[in-house]
């Protein structure tokens, strides 16, 4: 393959993940699911993607930004939520190769603990009383379950489906 064919391909790949993340966040935002403390994004299935595809950071990020344009945070979700979504997928990335029967197990951590951590400072911090201690933990602990039961229930079937499908996989590549 060409660089210039490499290079489109690798640009496709991630507009293609970032309208995804698009599109299924603005389907979780409807019934209220993509900006509370307890957030049900369904776009949070694609963040196993790094483990996969290069494409994916970018992909995601820009989706990530995108996504963050009707959240009640504002800005900051935009900024915040935008890193945070960056810093976990270059360590998913990172992570790709500890697999457990081929599935890079260790590359769904940085999405929960990541987005637990800033995405739930981010909200105590905006919070009326501000930062308190106990409530960022009460905040993190549910911004991290949520993405976890996310991850579980839509990212390992994804990640299941990938180990499984070889025309996936080599679309992926």
């Amino acid at each position: 393959m060409k660089p210039s064919s490499s290079r489109t391909r690798r640009l496709t790949q991630a507009a293609l993940i970032a309208a995804a993340y698009v599109v299924l966040t603005y389907l979780a935002a409807l019934p209220g699911l993509a900006y509370l403390p307890v957030q049900f994004r369904f776009s949070e299935a694609l963040t196993i993607l790094p483990a996969y595809l290069p494409a994916a950071v970018p992909g995601l990020t820009v989706g990530c930004l995108l996504g963050n344009l009707f959240s009640s945070y504002g800005a900051a979700d935009m900024v915040f939520g935008t890193l945070a979504t960056l810093l976990a997928a270059v360590l998913t990335r990172a992570l790709r190769r500890f697999r457990v029967k081929g599935i890079p197990l260790l590359s769904f951590l940085p999405p929960i603990v990541v987005n637990g951590v800033v995405v739930g400072a981010e909200i105590t911090f905006l919070s009326p009383k501000g930062f308190v201690w106990g409530e960022f933990w009460a905040t993190a602990l549910s911004v991290g379950w949520s993405e976890l039961l996310v991850l579980a229930i839509l990212g390992l079937p994804l990640a299941i489906l990938i180990q499984k499908n070889k025309a996936l996989q080599k679309f992926l590549q």
